[in-house]
């Protein structure tokens, strides 16, 4: 990693940087979505504390996003990011060692805690590197890299767990993960970056007034809709599988498959927003994931591959548009704390929908919660339209 980023310039370091923290976060967040059947099978849980589990582990990680914003803005986010993932690699280890599902919430509420540094001081250390030209590119770019490593959990984790147990899945990529980031520490004075906000060159940049405050509320809550239903989608689409007749090691490649499209609709729509409208792709992704949504219900197993990977596309190719347009929004010397406020909210959705849906799903079955979640899915095409009047590319 240092040889490489010693010939790179100065925003092309920050970006590789972000994009390598990025990988190693989401495939530490990622791991519960192909180890749930294993861990429920296991401890014999119901799909209410499956979902319960995802939600605190995502409550955990939106704790520290507002103050790391406000600490980034003063430190710089290196060594916020480097000891935040490697917090979450001793968690992961840790949660190895649960024996039931009380001591399991809580050692996954502890160790997931260091999550709240990503995705805030990311996004703002590569907004600010590429203030001049190219901006939505590049944080699409540290999204989409995220998706490596939500494709990394099912390949290794899922098929690990079935050789070996979800318990030696979990020490191995912790272990894995605390030793990149030991040799990324080392690598400090190559990385050269994340300078702290005071230093950019547009720290007296001029407020927008009100249109600054009203689009951020309204991203904000579209935010939360889209994180809702990302974060329900990955919980309960294995069942949906497993309910088709599909084996444990059935449903981690076609979760591959979902990451992979995910990763593909992450760095395109990141591209198509420095050049198009943000409405108009929020309507093509999101109204893509309703539909895809119900297909997943009623298709036959031979077609979950296909849908998979353009449920993927739909699923995650929204987030780097609300990325790039919290950037076209905020001041580079405030967007630390208010990346720390977006997610944060995001977050909000991350954590409530999972609990919803599976006391839905215990009550009425998969069948209708999957009904509802496309229906909920559908509302953020209206809410969108809101967008418009606050972004230079609304349309």
């Amino acid at each position: 990693m240092a040889s490489l980023l010693t010939r790179t310039t100065r925003p092309h370091r920050t970006l590789i940087f972000g994009s390598a923290m990025h990988v190693w976060s989401d495939l530490f967040f990622s791991l519960y979505v192909p180890l749930l059947p294993f861990i429920a099978a296991d401890l014999e849980l119901s799909y209410k504390q499956v979902g319960l589990l995802r939600s605190v582990y995502g409550l955990s990680s939106a704790v520290l996003q507002v103050p790391a914003g406000f600490l980034a803005e003063i430190t710089g986010e290196f060594w916020l990011l480097v000891l935040g993932n490697a917090w979450v690699a001793a968690g992961v280890a840790g949660i190895a060692l649960a024996p039931g599902f009380l001591a399991l919430l809580a050692v996954s509420f502890i160790g997931g805690l260091g999550g709240g540094m990503q995705h805030p001081l990311a996004s703002s250390m590569v907004s600010r590197a590429y203030e001049e030209r190219g901006r939505s590119t590049a944080v699409g770019t540290v999204n989409f890299s995220g998706d490596l490593g939500k494709m990394a959990a099912p390949a290794f984790a899922g098929l690990m767990a079935v050789h070996f147990g979800w318990r030696t899945a979990l020490w191995v990529i912790g272990a894995a993960g605390l030793l990149f980031m030991l040799l990324t520490a080392l690598a400090r004075r190559s990385v050269d970056t994340g300078r702290p906000v005071k230093q950019s060159t547009d720290v007296d940049a001029p407020d927008t007034g009100g249109t600054e405050k009203s689009g951020f509320i309204a991203l904000s809550w579209i935010g939360f809709l889209d994180s809702a239903t990302r974060g329900a989608a990955l919980v309960f689409l294995p069942f949906v599988m497993e309910a088709k007749g599909m084996g444990l090691g059935q449903v981690s490649g076609m979760l591959v498959v979902l990451f992979a499209g995910g990763a593909a609709g992450k760095f395109v729509c990141g591209w198509l927003a420095d050049r198009y409208g943000s409405v108009m792709l929020i309507w093509g992704t999101k109204g893509v994931t309703a539909l895809l949504l119900l297909a997943a219900i009623f298709g036959p197993v031979w077609s979950m591959a296909p849908l998979m990977l353009v449920l993927g596309i739909g699923l995650n190719g929204t987030s780097s548009v609300l990325y790039g347009a919290v950037a076209d929004l905020i001041p580079a010397r405030r967007r630390a704390r208010l990346y720390g406020f977006f997610y944060t909210t995001n977050e909000g959705g991350t954590l409530i929908a999972p609990l919803v849906y599976g006391v839905i799903a215990d009550a009425f079955g998969l069948d209708t919660t999957m009904v509802v979640m496309c229906v909920a899915t559908a509302a953020i095409l209206p809410a969108s339209l809101t967008l418009h009047r606050f972004l230079p590319r609304g349309w």
